[in-house]
């Protein structure tokens, strides 16, 4: 399993503007497995990212909101 950083916006009506984007982050065996989870969900998916060990750990000292979820 790796965790994925999944960048966004909250719905599919508007186009995408960059200062608008979120982001969450997921435990998933692949990227599909991430967008599949994601297929009921109202968002407009940008960019889905695997993290790396050191991304990781940088997300985690410094995202005070940093939250992995597991749907």
């Amino acid at each position: 399993m790796a965790v994925f950083k999944v960048f966004f916006q909250e719905t599919l009506d508007n186009r995408i503007i960059r200062e608008d984007t979120l982001t969450r982050y997921y435990e998933a065996g692949s990227e599909s497995e991430v967008r599949k989870m994601l297929d009921d969900d109202p968002y407009n998916i940008e960019f889905v990212q695997e993290l790396s060990p050191s991304h990781l750990e940088y997300e985690k000292a410094n995202n005070e909101d940093f939250k992995v979820e597991n749907t």
